[in-house]
């Protein structure tokens, strides 16, 4: 089993356009950050090869040839902006490889806005030209309501990303085949505040995964200061911070980190 971090940036990715700062000019490979995105990657208990996406970036074809991901079982949406669904079209790929559709999960509010983006998929007989596109199975999905997968659990929760609600997801392991010392993982991307009625669902994790978008202060996201407070509370055995943007550098930031506490980088592997 492992958790594959696939991109780790924010929504401009890193190096950003024409940008000459410390980041975007970097030699460090830590400080090139595609869009945050990740793979659940694991051997379910009859012992077939599962692939799990939480959210499909603009840069998941570059993502999953770099990282050799031959299958998608399914995919977790945290919610429907550009840098976390513009990447749906590249899955059509997978459907041809395993000869089967794709499981796709999310809420309302971004199940609506996929099928609007996607009508050439989700409504392909209305094409003019009959098109290679993606089979996927729509499951709409609802915080508090887990989702057992091949030997996995995937609990849906709520985080705050400003005035809207999006979903962090909970992975816990229903099988004693699919244990890892990094599960139970809770995710929560894009995320400025936490309702209380999460706080639960936090509750016991080994890891935590958590945006920290720079020290500044932003209206939609964690600042590193907050998010290391919220990862105290939690207290998970390990912290992974994702959607950097370019304010910071990976070496300078994640010296300065608590222990237990690390900046995510694109590739990063838990396993």
């Amino acid at each position: 089993m492992r958790f594959l971090f696939l991109g780790t940036g924010t929504s401009a990715g890193i190096p950003v356009i024409a940008c000459d700062c410390a980041a975007c000019t970097s030699t460090d490979p830590r400080d090139r950050r595609t869009r945050t995105g990740a793979a659940v990657q694991w051997t379910d208990p009859d012992g077939h090869e599962r692939i799990a996406l939480l959210d499909a970036t603009p840069d998941l074809r570059l993502q999953a040839l770099r990282h050799n991901l031959r299958r998608c079982d399914a995919i977790f949406f945290t919610h429907n902006h550009v840098d976390h669904i513009f990447g749906l079209d590249e899955v059509r790929r997978f459907n041809a490889v395993m000869q089967a559709p794709i499981d796709i999960f999310a809420d309302a509010h971004t199940m609506e806005s996929l099928r609007r983006v996607y009508k050439h998929v989700f409504d392909a007989a209305v094409n003019v030209n009959k098109s290679f596109v993606a089979t996927l199975i729509a499951q709409e999905i609802r915080p508090g309501s887990p989702i057992d997968l091949h030997g996995l659990r995937f609990t849906p929760f709520t985080v705050m990303h400003g005035k809207l609600p999006i979903l962090g997801f909970r992975i816990d392991a229903t099988s004693k085949k699919t244990q890892a010392p990094w599960l139970p993982l809770a995710y929560c991307t894009d995320t400025s505040a936490i309702p209380p009625d999460t706080w639960p669902t936090l509750s016991g994790v080994n890891t935590l995964v958590l945006d920290a978008l720079r020290h500044r202060h932003h209206p939609t996201h964690f600042t590193i200061g907050q998010a290391v407070s919220v990862a105290q509370e939690v207290g998970a055995a390990q912290t992974y911070f994702i959607h950097m943007g370019h304010e910071v550098v990976h070496a300078e930031v994640d010296s300065e980190l608590p222990e237990r506490m690390s900046l995510a980088y694109d590739g990063m592997e838990l396993k």
